[in-house]
């Protein structure tokens, strides 16, 4: 029986990067899909931080640093395409993974935010939020390697 004891531990600890107390910052500001992506995310374990503009979202990426930024383009005040931009050029958060949520899905607008270091561009027509969660877990995992 002593022996199975580290072997519980070891099979806990690689499941706590998947979702367990990560830090997500979602910026979007429609309400309604905010927030059903962000009981999903609580769902899975995700720790959700909520943004409606690109002003809260920069002032939470400073003030909490999240692990990853789910992040939509048109938003009042500042774009998500210049919210990107600070993230990348912040000493402190170039290395946050930032993937793009958005209905813009032109070729110009996915090269532009890949461009601009976006992590993953997602139309939200073509992904469900179960999806969605999927490839951040991925993203998360590819980091955690």
């Amino acid at each position: 029986m002593e022996e199975q004891q580290p072997k519980q531990e070891q099979t806990t600890t690689p499941a706590a990067p998947a979702a367990g107390g990560i830090k997500v910052l979602l910026v979007e500001d429609d309400r309604f899909l905010r927030e059903l992506i962000a009981q999903k995310l609580e769902r899975e374990g995700f720790d959700v931080m909520q943004a409606v503009d690109g002003e809260e979202a920069l002032r939470k990426v400073g003030e909490r640093k999240p692990e990853i930024v789910l992040l939509d383009l048109i938003l009042p005040g500042i774009g998500g395409f210049d919210v990107l931009k600070k993230i990348k050029e912040g000493p402190d958060t170039n290395g946050i993974p930032v993937v793009i949520l958005s209905n813009l899905g032109q070729r110009e607008d996915v090269e532009k935010g890949l461009g601009l270091g976006a992590t993953d561009f997602l139309i939200k027509a073509h992904f469900t939020p179960g999806e969605i969660i999927t490839k951040i877990k991925a993203i998360l995992n590819e980091g955690h390697k």
